[in-house]
């Protein structure tokens, strides 16, 4: 017999074998039974997800000599041909070769005709979306009020180019990606009806790479056995698909739970003596950070499956792993390897790249530079710990006093180290409690702000924008309204803050906190300096402008010729005093 590629050998034959679109098939096999068919569908998805398979069983299911129903009987001498695709009343139609206006008109002509054997003839038109404006054009009417016996079926891959007066003449379906479960469950039927030998690592390589495509994930399977025969190995399949070895992925992660750097380090020169691709494996790195993340903030097991396309051993080493963390750290991690993901995109040095990243996660655990790794993750706990001793462990932190509730950026700069960043929400105070944890630091604002804007005026225009909260003990609060994003932004990006908070720390003599606010529209507080220097220059003018509508010249002229004073700008001679 001749030879057949699984992913027509083993296509679905019926509804009840159609893996991972069951809103489809419920809703199309409810329409048939019910009698409620329509005439025209739409079918939307990526490749490879069942469009056209389902296209095909529907077409059974409406011709079948058995009767109409949900289920063809696969076996009359209508759902043979169709299966065979030499039925004359289900036509096949590449809208990808077949995009002309005459290719549609002739469709238009031939629709009149009625089905040679069954009930409706079935026209299913695959990449619909690459019919030109003047085919879908010619297609508009008769998609409207076709012939009773002409059903449309499209299938696309870009739903946003069809054009919305055909959407409107058609039902609708999206097809969704195939989990990685659901094709692992496929892959391993197919495997056991062709008596390969698969491992449960490899079939999950496979449901990895397929994105999501059965198709692509049946094609990959041999592939795979005409590489290694009818056993298919692990290695193999790396091998094969250039993938990179989870065992790579998870050795990162063991040197960043031992603080390891040069392990770390270690594990991308070998990725590179291997040829694979640094931003492919950066990319996984952040994808296990992900699974560990949830591994630590969902308890059960059974609610994990849901949330990870994962095999169950993987599912068990990603629970093992994640007690190593704590969320804060994890949330770290991920904010660290997908910075350096973006990065690889547009380096001409990716590995250094790569490799900073790497021993900055190295250092989390145990350096002092990320004790605040948990209040830069947003939970109001800061992390201390030592390299020498383990893993982090946590302390409280309270809330810095504010005049009102406020959302904002805690940056906490116990040292000279790095700065690290946090999102923390605040409440309103009493004032003797507000009064009692604040104590008066001898910073003058003004002096801060013009001392920065003279030496970088860049983040002195920034810091301008916003207004003085507050000056406690060991902390400035700076809040920024809502109209100030960009300079709230940018005047919270890591260089600027550290740049501030030295200043600060310099002129009070002792470790300054910096901690930037968005303030509420409830929130009363002080003008920024942008807002009182714009202020003193609207009243200058207003001043201005009355003194030059007031004098005889001006008033003389406005009566000869008539007019307005609407705006007086100065010389400069005049703001020299030289009047």
């Amino acid at each position: 017999m001749e030879y057949q590629v699984s992913a027509r050998k083993y296509r679905p034959g019926t509804f009840e074998e159609v893996v991972g679109q069951s809103h489809v098939v419920q809703t199309l096999v409810n329409a048939i039974t019910g009698g409620r068919i329509a005439h025209a569908f739409l079918f939307s998805g990526t490749r490879g997800v069942g469009k056209t398979t389902v296209a095909r069983i529907l077409a059974k299911a409406l011709n079948c000599e058995h009767g109409r129903s949900g289920t063809p009987c696969n076996r009359c001498p209508s759902c043979t041909e169709i299966t065979q695709g030499i039925s004359v009343d289900v036509i096949e139609i590449d809208g990808a070769s077949n995009t002309s206006v005459d290719d549609i008109r002739e469709v238009r002509e031939n629709v009149k005709f009625s089905p040679f054997r069954g009930r409706y003839r079935v026209y299913i038109i695959d990449e619909v979306h690459m019919l030109s404006n003047s085919a879908f054009n010619a297609l508009l009417k008769t998609l409207e009020e076709p012939p009773a016996h002409v059903i449309f079926i499209f299938a696309t891959t870009e739903i946003h180019k069809i054009p919305a007066t055909i959407l409107s003449r058609c039902q609708h379906y999206n097809f969704r990606r195939i989990t990685r479960s659901e094709i692992i469950e496929r892959l391993r039927h197919v495997a056991e009806q062709e008596g390969l030998g698969v491992e449960d690592q490899s079939l999950a390589a496979l449901a990895r790479a397929c994105e999501g495509s059965m198709r692509d994930a049946l094609s990959l399977l041999d592939q795979a056995v005409a590489f290694g025969g009818k056993v298919v190995r692990h290695t193999d399949l790396d091998t094969l698909l250039g993938s990179v070895p989870q065992e790579q992925v998870q050795a990162m992660i063991s040197a960043i739970v031992t603080q390891d750097s040069p392990a770390a380090v270690r594990v991308i020169a070998d990725l590179l003596d291997q040829g694979h691709d640094l931003r492919a494996y950066c990319g996984d790195v952040v994808e296990y950070v992900r699974n560990l993340l949830v591994a630590a903030v969902v308890a059960l097991p059974q609610d994990l499956r849901g949330l990870m396309e994962v095999s169950d051993d993987e599912l068990d080493r990603v629970r093992a792993t994640s007690v190593r963390f704590t969320p804060e750290q994890l949330q770290e991690l991920f904010r660290i390897f997908s910075q350096a993901e973006d990065g690889l995109r547009l380096s001409t040095h990716p590995r250094f790249v790569l490799e900073v990243a790497a021993v900055r996660a190295t250092r989390l655990l145990g350096s002092g530079t990320t004790q605040a790794a948990a209040v830069t993750l947003g939970t109001g706990r800061e992390l201390s710990g030592d390299p020498k001793t383990g893993p982090a462990t946590q302390r409280a932190v309270a809330p810095s006093s504010t005049h009102g509730a406020s959302t904002g950026v805690e940056i906490v700069t116990p040292d000279p180290s790095p700065v690290q960043s946090t999102t923390e929400t605040s409440g309103p105070r009493p004032l003797d409690e507000q009064a009692a944890r604040t104590k008066a630091v001898d910073l003058d604002w003004d002096r801060i702000q013009e001392q920065m804007a003279m030496a970088h005026p860049n983040i002195g225009s920034f810091l301008e924008r916003g207004t003085l909260v507050n000056i406690s003990d060991d902390q400035v609060t700076i809040g920024y309204s809502k109209a100030e994003t960009v300079a709230r932004a940018l005047i919270e990006k890591e260089d600027n803050l550290r740049t501030l908070t030295a200043l600060c720390t310099d002129l009070a003599g002792r470790a300054i906190r910096i901690r930037v606010v968005e303030l509420t529209d409830s929130q009363s507080v002080g003008s920024s300096r942008a807002q009182t220097r714009e202020a003193k220059s609207r009243s200058q003018k207003l001043v201005l402008l009355e003194r030059t509508r007031s004098h005889p010249l001006v008033k003389q002229a406005l009566d000869l010729f008539g007019g307005e004073v609407v705006e007086v700008r100065q010389t400069s001679f005049q703001k020299e005093g030289r009047e």
